[in-house]
């Protein structure tokens, strides 16, 4: 990419952002932050237990995703966030107003597979109902691009990669 983005990876719990994610960082040559890595513990706890957040509980998580990714603006960086809902993504453009999308999407039996093969996550799978009706997926006038989860890791980085140079061209 000619440009140092912020590339922040969504999707539904279990499409891979937090294997997608570093792969991709180390594909740009840019640094990697884990989303889960800025929630509050008491979200942590709530989802812990089987309960899905709320708009409220998600606010201060997206803005401190959004400083972290407004620190790194011209610099790069790759972050990892859910970001289901446009209003999500319109609170992380607050903070980082040139931050691009990859939506990491599947089939849902799939994504269901890969979560129940997870080990010492918070998210059950229970949730990813939760998760798909809540999905609001990019629309044409966000910046950013979709790509399908099916594949190994690395198979999914290089599509996504490819996808981010033809955005960036």
């Amino acid at each position: 990419m000619s440009t140092p983005h912020v590339v922040v990876v969504m999707g539904v719990a279990g499409t891979g952002k937090t294997t997608i994610g570093p792969l991709l960082a180390a594909a740009l040559g840019v640094p990697y932050a884990e989303g889960d890595d800025f929630h509050p513990p008491a979200n942590i706890a709530k989802m812990s237990a089987g309960t899905p957040l709320d708009d409220d509980d998600r606010w201060p998580w997206l803005d401190a995703i959004g400083a972290w990714a407004h620190g790194r603006a011209g610099l790069g960086g790759v972050v990892s966030s859910s970001a289901l809902k446009r209003v999500y993504r319109d609170r992380l453009r607050d903070g980082a107003p040139d931050a691009l999308f990859l939506h990491l999407t599947g089939d849902r039996a799939l994504i269901e597979e890969r979560m129940a093969d997870r080990k010492g996550h918070f998210m059950p799978t229970a949730l990813l109902d939760s998760q798909f009706s809540t999905l609001q997926p990019l629309q044409a006038d966000e910046a950013g691009v979709s790509v399908d989860v099916s594949g190994t890791p690395e198979e999914i980085t290089q599509r996504a990669v490819a996808a981010l140079r033809r955005l960036d061209s």
